[in-house]
């Protein structure tokens, strides 16, 4: 059976490491971190996870600045506040919420926050960042899972990873990250021709498509590390991408869901808020 790679307590080591750089960050400096969540509208998970996001960031020590606006904000509405967030000496990171309502323009509005304050590591300058590999915030899941990798003590250079997805939040700046790290990178997404072709050939399959049960038996090779950042609720339960039970007696480490990637990606954005603090300082 396969090694269970334990997200939440890697996640707890860094949170703790960060509650410490932000105790000395505030002596040294005398200045407050602070996390601006917006939230736009009612969507039941969006709150479930800005709630989480918000209670941990203040275990670390990190001011809590939330905004809450209702489902028909305008799009100048949610700007003025971003604008608002950005201009405050106090907001170290602002995070968008996504989705939101469908009337918005997100990229217009995420294009909004100042790069040094882009806790998400979404904008476009942070991804032009990203991809000349020049020093900047970058997306938090990417940096969760190479974090899981490093806790692992997996040498990436030189390894064969596939990952399935191409989403700007997650598969393609993972994909750059990895490349960064002397990976040999193959991104597949919904136009891949015999997708278990390709990722049975991989060293690690990172399944980040946003499909429930996607990577069966089949699409990897004995021994494979499969992360897998997919979370879909079912009849069952919580399932991700990768169905756990048929991979994971074929792989030699797996993440489960939940308690896998999930805990990680909040754990680097209070990691990126501190870094944002030390950026703006």
């Amino acid at each position: 059976m396969a090694q269970i790679i334990d997200g939440k307590a890697a996640a707890g080591r860094i949170r703790d490491l960060v509650k410490d750089d932000v105790d000395k960050f505030r002596s040294v400096t005398h200045r407050t971190v602070g996390l601006a969540t917006v939230l736009v509208g009612d969507d039941p998970a969006s709150e479930v996870y800005v709630t989480s996001k918000r209670r941990l960031s203040r275990q670390a020590g990190i001011e809590d600045h939330h905004r809450r606006l209702s489902a028909d904000a305008g799009q100048d509405e949610v700007a003025a506040v971003i604008d608002e967030l950005a201009e405050d000496d106090a907001v170290s990171g602002i995070l968008l919420q996504l989705p939101l309502p469908k009337h918005l323009d997100s990229k217009a509005l995420i294009d909004r926050i100042p790069w040094q304050k882009d806790v998400d590591g979404l904008t476009t300058t942070s991804a032009g960042l990203l991809a000349r590999n020049a020093p900047g915030l970058r997306p938090c899941t990417p940096l969760g899972i190479l974090a899981l990798l490093r806790a692992e003590g997996i040498d990436l250079s030189g390894v064969s990873a596939v990952v399935v997805g191409r989403s700007e939040l997650v598969g393609k700046p993972l994909a750059q990250l990895l490349l960064q790290q002397n990976a040999t990178v193959t991104v597949t997404h919904s136009r891949t021709r015999d997708l278990a072709t390709v990722t049975r050939t991989a060293d690690i399959v990172i399944a980040a498509a946003g499909i429930p049960h996607l990577i069966g038996a089949e699409h990897v090779k004995a021994g494979a590390i499969v992360i897998d950042v997919g979370i879909h609720r079912s009849a069952n339960g919580l399932i991700g991408d990768v169905d756990f039970e048929a991979v994971s007696p074929i792989t030699s480490r797996i993440t489960p869901v939940p308690g896998g990637v999930g805990p990680m990606t909040i754990a680097e954005l209070l990691r990126n808020t501190i870094q944002a603090a030390k950026i703006q300082t």
